[in-house]
């Protein structure tokens, strides 16, 4: 699948040769091609940490919130998860109020949910100009939303945002996640996140958990394993997501309860680059 990004009208001829390229998203592997109806019992679910919708420095810094609206749609993901989005920000606001898309009136949960979609948002952040959060948007009908702090310093506001999800008649429970960038504080975070499943998911009930991990050294999988839930991909070579531009790590994961992983994808080209520093990362689940 491909797609165009925006290019402004006053663009260089730098940007304008990098907007140009395609938005790519590799075909589905052969194994994926069963027939109809097996199809229609999967569940395509996408991981994705945006960067605030915002990237560069200084007087390079640039907004990737429309570009990002077009590759969330080329997803057609039934589920997607996504960390660091922006509900307001008082300064960006501002400053890219005076570019050529500007920035969006709307949250960027609802900026970024395609057409029947529905969006659930909550904070985890909170800054001197705004905050930022976790957000899934969902093809299928949500239920009530729920958001667990799980914060270990006052240095990093981390959160759950757990929504049940009926789909093909069946309730999953989806969990966004943004653990913390130092190993002891992700350890305590996955405890808290076993013990908020204990408390808040009935047993054996679907369930998927998502998002940016910070795992850099691959510690987290056996802490995971403790609370029922297995890592999409594993035994196989397990996708890196990031940096975008040379991607060295695995930080963006799903695990899951009671659902299988059938395959795994990367978008890849500059396209992708460009609009953040992590790269998305696809699945294909169904049912066990």
């Amino acid at each position: 699948m491909t797609m165009n990004l925006l290019i402004p009208p006053d663009a260089s001829a730098a940007q304008t040769q990098a907007l140009e390229e395609p938005l790519v998203l590799p075909a589905p592997p052969a194994a994926l091609a069963v027939q109809e109806a097996a199809v229609r019992h999967r569940l395509r679910v996408a991981t994705y940490n945006i960067h605030k919708g915002v990237r560069g420095v200084g007087p390079q810094r640039r907004l990737e919130i429309h570009n990002l609206g077009l590759g969330v749609q080329a997803f057609d993901a039934d589920l997607v998860f996504l960390q660091e989005v922006r509900l307001f920000h008082h300064r960006d606001a501002r400053h890219f109020d005076r570019t050529w898309f500007g920035w969006p009136r709307e949250g960027q949960a609802d900026f970024l949910a395609p057409e029947g979609y529905g969006a659930a948002y909550r904070s985890n952040a909170v800054t001197r100009d705004g905050e930022h959060g976790n957000a899934l948007l969902s093809r299928w009908p949500i239920g009530d939303v729920g958001h667990h702090d799980v914060s270990d310093h006052r240095f990093e506001q981390r959160g759950l945002l757990h929504v049940p999800v009926l789909w093909q008649g069946v309730t999953l429970h989806a969990i966004v996640a943004h653990f913390g960038l130092m190993h002891s504080s992700r350890k305590r975070q996955a405890e808290r996140l076993a013990a908020y499943i204990a408390h808040h998911i009935p047993a054996g009930a679907p369930t998927i958990v998502a998002g940016d991990f910070n795992d850099w050294g691959e510690r987290l999988d056996p802490l995971m394993a403790s609370a029922g839930l297995q890592r999409a991909g594993v035994g196989r070579n397990v996708p890196r997501t990031f940096p975008s531009r040379l991607p060295l790590f695995s930080l963006d994961r799903f695990y899951t309860r009671g659902l299988h992983c059938r395959g795994l994808e990367v978008p890849r080209g500059p396209a992708w680059v460009r609009m953040s520093d992590h790269l998305p990362l696809l699945a294909e689940l169904e049912l066990t």
